[in-house]
């Protein structure tokens, strides 16, 4: 078996990709080597369970120094890749009909739902989930829906914020998704591409969770969508150069900048995948997710060759959890057990 060799003072590169199981294979191990990569994400076909997981991450750190970013989308609801050994955590839909009972207990709760979701995939070394969701929950999307926190995006900046408290408190960095906006469009980008028509001036509420969020420095990632905001730009918000100036003049955004993964048929306008991060990595995105396409991975690491950018693998850099934040206090887990209990159950 061949290993690549133990690699030190290597920048985050700007790839984040995915292994196919629940162990690294040897080209897995070399393509995580590869200076364009800069992190991975996982899924729940890498999980077993917690022993396995917690292998599998102490290997990937192992690989690389600064070691690279582990990732998972792991919200709660319907979108939590480690289930067997982890604890149930709520659709964030849950919280906002807490909230409009109960508005300080629920956010008592988001606090208490982001420590249990950081302080368990530390504990196993995982480094960061793709949360909060801050998109509105507008009704109809196919791929939002109860993953929104609410409609008015004044709970949502409240809840939010309370996630993220607890996200931190746990050893954990936030990432909001997905900007500008993924709530209001019906079709689900995973397969379609979705144009959403409205004016600047009608997406201010979409907006307004990003502006307060930064301007609070509550956001440590964002997150842009494959969608197509025609009143700003004919292209998705991953390959906008106006969508993403507006988040970092406009709305002051200084934190990292994810695509959404570029597999999916959103972001099949601008061509194959080396025309993807191309395009994305033109428009000013830090880290570029491409997922469950492993020949498409082998190709943008054979042929891209990207400017090296020290400031954006700093930005990624920031995003490591210090080694201190891996087990979070045991009387504070439980405590938060017990208040996610408080949430009444669903209907």
């Amino acid at each position: 078996m061949t290993s690549c060799p133990p690699l030190s003072d290597l920048p985050h590169g700007p790839l984040m990709i995915d292994i196919a199981g629940h162990a690294l294979t040897p080209l897995e191990r070399e393509r995580l080597c590869h200076p364009l990569v800069g992190g991975i994400i996982l899924f729940s076909r890498n999980y077993q369970d917690r022993a396995q997981l917690t292998a599998l991450c102490a290997e990937i750190h192992a690989l690389r120094s600064p070691p690279l970013l582990i990732a998972v989308d792991h919200e709660g609801g319907r979108v939590q890749r480690f289930r067997t050994g982890f604890t149930p955590l709520p659709a964030m839909r849950r919280l906002g009909q807490y909230y409009d009972h109960a508005p300080q207990d629920a956010l008592a709760v988001a606090r208490a739902a982001g420590f249990i979701l950081a302080a368990e995939l530390r504990a196993c070394g995982v480094d960061y989930s793709f949360t909060p969701v801050l998109d509105l929950d507008y009704g109809p999307s196919r791929v939002i829906g109860d993953r929104a926190l609410h409609r008015d995006p004044d709970v949502v900046i409240a809840l939010a914020a309370a996630l993220g408290e607890g996200l931190r408190a746990g050893g954990m960095g936030t990432c909001g998704k997905h900007y500008p906006g993924h709530g209001y469009v019906i079709p689900d980008s995973h397969i379609e591409l979705p144009v959403d028509a409205r004016s600047l001036e009608a997406m201010e509420e979409d907006l307004r969770p990003y502006r307060a969020l930064t301007q609070t420095a509550a956001l440590d990632a964002v997150m842009a969508a494959h969608v197509i905001y025609s009143c700003i730009d004919c292209h998705t918000a991953v390959f906008s150069r106006r969508w993403l100036d507006y988040l970092r003049q406009d709305l002051k955004f200084q934190g990292v900048i994810f695509t959404d993964d570029l597999s999916m048929a959103g972001a099949g306008v601008v061509g194959n995948m080396l025309a993807r991060v191309e395009a994305a990595w033109a428009a000013g995105c830090d880290m570029l997710l491409v997922c469950n396409t492993p020949e498409s991975v082998g190709e943008v690491l054979a042929t891209w060759q990207p400017t090296p950018d020290p400031a954006r693998a700093q930005r990624v850099a920031r995003l490591l959890p210090p080694e201190t934040c891996r087990y979070p206090d045991p009387h504070t887990y439980r405590e938060a057990l017990a208040m996610l209990a408080e949430l009444p159950t669903a209907g």
